[in-house]
């Protein structure tokens, strides 16, 4: 598939997007194969999710990925990017423990390529936003369902189901926008809440389970082509089952293999007869 020279896309985009509103479209991706097939396409933005620890390492728990292996995965994407907004998922740990420390991890997305970094957490990681966003540092929000920690209080529930709950959601958006970051992923807030949060702020709310009523949406790639089963959300929508035709492709070289039908003559590679000759003679002498 060759490569198409299209001008790369910049947070100033990003913002006038939800200016102008127009649709903002993002996925997940980890690895080089992949995130070339979404360079060629017209996504806004591609994220490096802390989801790789479920979906590429087998963890039970995104908490579980460290900074070293998902500095890895972003290079494999950065080597395949030149077009889309490339945003790095901070790792539970990497900023929950000071500004010092959370800046220093953010460098290090930023030194392998990526143009910004996502950070999980309403009123409680807002200074260290501010101090990030304050140095230069780019930097997208996470509230709703927080994958690293709202589970240890509530479990993947749904949130803003109560009037309650829409006012904090809302006034931890707001919190999110005054320190600066330029975008906020939205997640599993249900569609109402979503709406009124995307209508008053200034910044794009890209939703994954909230409905239609946001700047954007983001689906994890993997659940979208149905080669992740193991957790399968309600919000997602399979376009492609690609885990079965995969099973099938394998099971097929294997029975090909065992009954002799490849490799057949045009996988193979000869030497010429003079040469094949040649090697008999020295045979015989052996």
């Amino acid at each position: 598939m060759p490569l198409q020279k299209k001008s790369k896309i910049t947070i100033s985009d990003i913002l006038n997007k939800k200016k102008n509103k127009e649709k903002i479209t993002m996925l997940t991706s980890y690895d080089y194969s992949i995130s070339r097939i979404c360079n060629e396409t017209d996504l806004d933005m591609v994220l490096i999710g802390d989801s790789a620890a479920t979906v590429m390492m087998g963890y039970d728990s995104t908490r579980k990925i460290g900074m070293a292996e998902m500095v890895t995965f972003c290079k494999g994407v950065v080597n395949a990017i030149t077009r889309q907004v490339i945003v790095a998922d901070m790792p539970f740990g990497s900023y929950q423990t000071g500004k010092s420390i959370s800046v220093k991890n953010a460098l290090k997305f930023l030194r392998c390529g990526c143009d910004a970094v996502k950070l999980e957490g309403g009123l409680e990681v807002v200074d260290i936003i501010k101090n990030m966003t304050d140095l230069g540092i780019p930097v997208m929000g996470h509230i709703g369902l927080k994958p690293q920690t709202t589970p240890l209080h509530y479990g993947y529930v749904s949130q803003g189901k109560t009037a309650e709950g829409a006012i904090r959601l809302l006034n931890e958006a707001r919190a999110l926008e005054e320190a600066g970051v330029f975008s906020i992923v939205l997640e599993k807030v249900t569609s109402e809440v979503a709406s009124v949060i995307a209508e008053n702020t200034n910044v794009p709310i890209i939703g994954i389970g909230c409905g239609p009523h946001v700047d954007g949406q983001v689906l994890v790639i993997h659940d979208m082509l149905g080669l992740y089963t193991d957790f399968e959300p309600k919000f997602v929508k399979r376009y492609l089952d690609l885990s079965k035709q995969i099973f099938d492709a394998i099971k097929e070289y294997e029975t090909e293999v065992k009954s002799g039908k490849f490799p057949q003559e045009e996988h193979m590679y000869h030497m010429t007869e003079e040469e094949f000759a040649k090697l008999e003679k020295m045979l015989k002498r052996v």
